[in-house]
Parts: C-alpha cells; structure tokens; sequence
C-alpha cells in the first residue's frame, strides 16, 4: 500500500471496520461448522440441516439493505453498534435458552443474519473517511473480515468438543463483547456524511437490466463462497466419515483460501480486466465442481477441489466489485447492497440446496453438477453481455 494512503483517512476506525467485520462473520458462520453436533443432538435430517446452516445466510442478505439505509440514518458506528448488540443477545440468548427444537435453531439462525448484514456499516465507516482513489483500498482490507469465517471453522468444534456445542454460543459472546469495547470507544465517523438513500433510488437503479446482470454474478462467487463455506463441514462428514473437528479443519482450509484470496482478486482484475477474470473463474469453477461431483480420489482429492473453487470463487468476488463502480459510479452505494444482498440470496441457496438433494438423492454429485452447469451458465452470460459492455463502457474499455 502506498504512504498517502496510510496518512489518509483514519487508521484506528480502519481497523475497527475490519475487526467488527471480521468477528460478525464468525458469528454468522457459528451454525456451519457446529451442524454435525447439533444435528446429532437434535436428531435433524441432511434437509433440516442444511435450512438450518443456510438460514443466516439469507437473514443476512436481506438485512443488508436495512442496516445499509440505518447507516446512511444513524450514522455508520452508531449502527453497528446495534448490529453488534442484538447479535451478542442473539448468543447469549442462545446459551441460556432451551434450543431442543428445529424450530429454535431456526430462530436463532435469523437472529445471527444481523451479524452477515454488518458489511453494511463496515464498509462505508472505513470507506468515507478516505479519498476517492483509495476508496477501494480502504474497502478491501475491511472487507478482508470475511477471514472470519476462518475462525469460527478452526475453533468451534473444537470447543464443542470440550464444552458441549451449545456452551459454543457463550464463549463467543467473549471476543465480540472485547470487539464492542473497541468499537465504541476507537472507532469515529467520518465528517462527511453520506446522502440518505430512498426506495426510488433503488427502483431506479433495478429498471436497469445491468444491475440484474450484476446480481445474478455475484449470487454466483460471492453466492458459492458463503454456501459452501456453510455446507463444506456436513459434505466432509457425510462423504468422509469426518468427526465435528476434522470436517471443520478441512472447511477452514477452504474458507481460507477463498477469503484471502477476494482482496487479490479485485488486484488481479484491476491487471487483467474485470470481465476476463470473471470468465475464467466461471469456467474454473465449472470444471472443478464437475470434478468434485465424480468423487474420485478421496478426501484429499475432494479438499485439493474445494480449495482451488472457493480461490477462484474468492477472486471473482472482487472482480465483481472490480466491475461495479465502473457501470454504476454514481449508483455504487445502492449497487454495493442490492449485489451483497442477491450474494447472500445466492449463498443461501447453495447451502439449502445441497441438504436437500442430499436428503432427496442420497448423493451431494447432482447438486455439484447443478452448481457446475450454473457457473457454465454465468460463463456463457457474461461472454455475451461482454460484446454490449466493452461498446457501451467507452471510458473503461481498457479495463474490461
């Protein structure tokens, strides 16, 4: 990173973007990796699972744009503040309370949503405090929060293990109520607050067939990320055999991958074009899921896939974002909810859709072969509306 962008901006609410960014994903992500003990417990079939793990992810994507427009009201902080509240109640509730029922794992899952819709305060706390042309600098290290998902597959089972998969919920009350601390107390608003945005604006922007477009990629990278990081612990103990622990360690790998590899990716299509790196993720991602739905060669082979999806996954999340600001500059922060809300809509139906085929088939291969055929898809879209964007984009032409 260059030395202006360091004497820009304002370090500390930097890096209390990331953090609160990076300890909400944890909590969104709780369910994924504790499913196999919780499923166990509460005698829950592949389907019910799979709702279950899916069920933040889609709380999450709708919240966004309401905790994007809370933002834009209350201010950035003071609204993830609040997220930040309710989601800790959310966990503490959840520790104490009688969670014996599908039904309350239900509840619970919509409550942690609030935690995936953080990236709606985050972003634009780091963000308005920086430049123009270190924007999207400043939006990439606190969107490297992400990481936490990481966190949440390494030690949550773990510490089920050692503690019981409920007692899980308390323990993590212990770092986001140290991140809250932080938060209030270090983190500032930036002088120059942001318009108000109104329905109209959002209306407005999806009579845009673009928009769509935009939405139905990143239900795709984005979408595959979070629903497979969510499915991941179930596929390797259902494939595999794997104990709570073990799967979680082969997701994290996984997750890992992906997560590092979003900050690069908006680097690599600032280098490449955004369009060509999204071409390539999409037919990648084909013929790795293609792959990973024959089964051959074991849980190394199936781990050696699942890494290389979810880098190239990671890395069209940022080509997406690389793509954006240069179809709908004036548009971005309308565009920025309305894409991170149809990626969490697309992430919950991977994971959901996963369980049920399971459920349905007995087999994941046809829902990784479902999958395969839409990145197919998505490649043959893009490779089309590309010839329109590249006539139309005169001013970004050389970036795309």
């Amino acid at each position: 990173m260059n030395r202006s962008f360091w004497q820009s901006g304002h370090r500390p609410t930097l890096a209390c973007a990331f953090l609160y960014f990076d300890l909400s994903f944890m909590a969104w992500y709780l369910l994924g990796p504790l499913q196999v003990p919780i499923a166990a417990a509460l005698g829950l079939s592949t389907q019910q699972r799979g709702l279950m793990v899916a069920t933040p992810i889609l709380a999450g994507a709708l919240l966004r744009p309401l905790m994007g427009a809370l933002a834009d009201r209350i201010g950035a902080k003071r609204a993830g503040l609040l997220g930040q509240i309710i989601v800790i109640a959310a966990l503490f509730g959840g520790w104490l309370a009688d969670l014996s029922s599908f039904g309350a794992m239900l509840a619970l899952g919509a409550l942690l949503g609030v935690a995936g819709a953080s990236f709606a305060a985050a972003l634009p706390l780091a963000s308005r405090w920086y430049p123009p042309q270190h924007q999207g600098a400043a939006m990439g290290i606190a969107g490297a929060g992400n990481s936490g998902t990481v966190l949440a597959a390494l030690f949550a089972p773990a510490l089920a293990m050692a503690y019981g998969w409920q007692n899980v919920f308390g323990l993590a009350c212990v770092p986001l109520l140290l991140t809250l601390a932080i938060f209030a107390l270090c983190a500032r608003e930036a002088p120059a607050a942001a318009a108000p945005k109104r329905l109209a604006d959002y209306l407005a922007v999806l009579k845009e067939k673009d928009a769509w477009w935009f939405m139905f990629f990143y239900s795709m990278t984005f979408g595959g990320f979070s629903g497979f990081a969510g499915a991941l612990p179930g596929y390797f103990h259902d494939q595999f055999g794997f104990d709570a622990k073990t799967a979680g360690l082969y997701t994290a790998a996984c997750v890992f991958a992906g997560s590092v590899m979003r900050p690069l990716g908006g680097m690599l299509a600032d280098r490449l074009g955004g369009t060509r790196s999204l071409l390539a993720v999409y037919l990648a991602c084909a013929l790795l899921m293609a792959a990973a739905a024959l089964n051959a060669g074991g849980a190394g082979a199936a781990l050696a896939l699942f890494v290389l999806a979810m880098l190239c996954l990671g890395a069209g999340n940022g080509a997406v974002f690389q793509l954006v600001p240069q179809r709908f500059g004036r548009e971005l922060g309308v565009m920025t909810g309305l894409v991170g809300m149809a990626g969490g809509v697309g992430g919950f139906t991977l994971a959901a859709g996963l369980g049920a085929v399971k459920q349905a088939s007995g087999d994941y291969a046809p829902g990784l072969w479902l999958f395969a055929g839409l990145c197919l898809l998505a490649w043959l879209s893009l490779a089309g509306v590309q010839r329109r964007w590249r006539g139309n984009w005169a001013a970004a032409a050389a970036r795309v």
